[in-house]
């Protein structure tokens, strides 16, 4: 089924509309195919790009480059995670080898920006873990003593003292760590795009519908040509199962986050008129919710189990409803009609919250299952997968390899129920902090 390319998120609605797209109307043949354009598809044709100049490249997505997950996410380029699945690992060595991915996925992204003077609202304005419940004090202490264990700057806020920075007492007890960093996800993506070689040719609106090995060489079909390519790199995260990459060990969830319009001048200083900040939650299904720099409120409060390649409007006003409700909770004195404009987006997740990166033979290769920390991870796996591709060692690829693998799922429905059943018992759990 074809993605749908919509005017329905906020981030990718502040930029100026893409002209001249092509999509394949032929047959090619090239020595590189990336399937999927966003961070990691994108950094991966990028860093293939400047180590062969001569050669052709093809990148090819579904839908418009970047407007999938890249471009709908909620903007934290984080340092740690408390929740970055439902298994999520607190044996320190492993934790410590996420944190190490994470940093390198920070100095990947500063790369970027640096060499091409992007802005994409940049802000290292730190993160919190936030909850409501102050019985959940117990589960950010325990994070604090893993944090000062790896030596990170953090400090534990009280509801007061994080009321007057966020301008809403909802909160009864929040962490704060100092490394994570806020941007604007479609102004990233949008550059990754601008600032690919010349030696790339990207394909939009061209959907996989098969894909196969003959000899030496990898041919994948479309509607309207095939292509044959000496190497291919599987870079599309959430819709890696149903193209049958690494199927036993990724799943796909389907979140719906919605955005204010601009806080007025009233209602910006009613609430303390606060700088930028952003909250994550301390109980997997609780609300990611933040500020943004020019004073929208974007909150996300669902995740379910759904068809990944499309989301009807009415389904998303239903989840529009529980938007509002979110915002209103902490902003009381806002309006009933603040939301502008809802959208859903799709993560990849595995079962213990390991990403994916491997060679599966001489001539196919995937990187993804960001398991939520995708704009640094995908950037940085991007860039190094098309490194192990090149047959070539770097530091980074020895960080990334000594992470933790996968772990098995069983196939469907069994898989299907379980994560549903998970979701429903976080969101129980949760229920107080959507």
């Amino acid at each position: 089924m074809q993605p749908i390319n919509d005017n329905k998120c906020s981030w990718i609605n502040d930029l100026n509309p893409r002209e001249n797209t092509k999509e394949l109307q032929e047959n090619k043949d090239c020595e590189w195919l990336i399937i999927g354009a966003g961070y990691t598809g994108l950094s991966a044709a990028r860093k293939l790009g400047s180590l062969y100049p001569n050669q052709k490249i093809v990148l090819v997505d579904a839908q418009l480059a970047g407007e999938g997950a890249s471009g709908r996410n909620s903007g934290y380029l984080v340092d740690t995670t408390l929740n970055d699945g439902f298994t999520s690992n607190k044996e320190i060595q492993n934790y410590e080898k996420k944190t190490n991915i994470y940093n390198l996925g920070i100095k990947a992204v500063k790369r970027f920006i640096k060499e091409h003077q992007v802005d994409c609202d940049w802000n290292e304005s730190g993160k919190y873990f936030a909850s409501s419940n102050i019985k959940d004090k117990n589960i950010l202490v325990n994070f604090s003593k893993i944090l000062t264990m790896l030596e990170f700057d953090h400090n534990l806020l009280t509801k007061e003292k994080l009321a007057k920075k966020i301008g809403t007492n909802f909160y009864d007890i929040a962490l704060y760590t100092k490394g994570g960093i806020l941007l604007h996800p479609g102004k990233l993506v949008r550059a990754m795009i601008d600032t690919l070689p010349s030696n790339v040719e990207l394909l939009e609106n061209t959907t996989l519908l098969e894909w196969k090995k003959k000899n030496d060489s990898v041919y994948c079909i479309f509607k309207n040509g095939n292509i044959r390519a000496k190497k291919v790199i599987f870079a599309v995260n959430g819709f890696l199962k149903s193209l049958g990459i690494k199927s036993s060990y990724n799943f796909p969830i389907t979140l719906t986050a919605s955005m204010t319009r601009q806080l007025t001048d009233k209602e910006f200083d009613e609430i303390g008129s606060p700088k930028e900040w952003g909250i994550l939650p301390v109980k997997p299904m609780g609300a990611t919710i933040r500020m943004t720099k020019d004073r929208r409120i974007l909150i996300r409060n669902t995740a379910e189990v759904h068809n990944p390649f499309k989301m009807s409007q009415t389904d998303l006003n239903k989840r529009s409803i529980k938007q509002k409700m979110g915002i209103l909770k902490r902003f009381p004195n806002l309006q009933s009609d603040i939301i502008k404009s809802t959208w859903s987006g799709i993560v990849s997740r595995t079962r213990n919250s390991s990403q994916i990166f491997e060679k599966i033979d001489d001539q196919i290769f995937v990187a993804g299952c960001y398991n939520g920390s995708g704009i640094g991870v995908g950037t940085l796996f991007g860039e190094q997968i098309a490194m192990k591709a090149s047959n070539q060692v770097t530091n980074e690829i020895e960080v990334i390899e000594k992470k933790i693998q996968p772990t098995w799922l069983p196939p469907d429905p069994f898989l299907k129920i379980g994560v549903k059943t998970r979701l429903i018992y976080e969101r129980f759990r949760a229920i107080s902090e959507i």
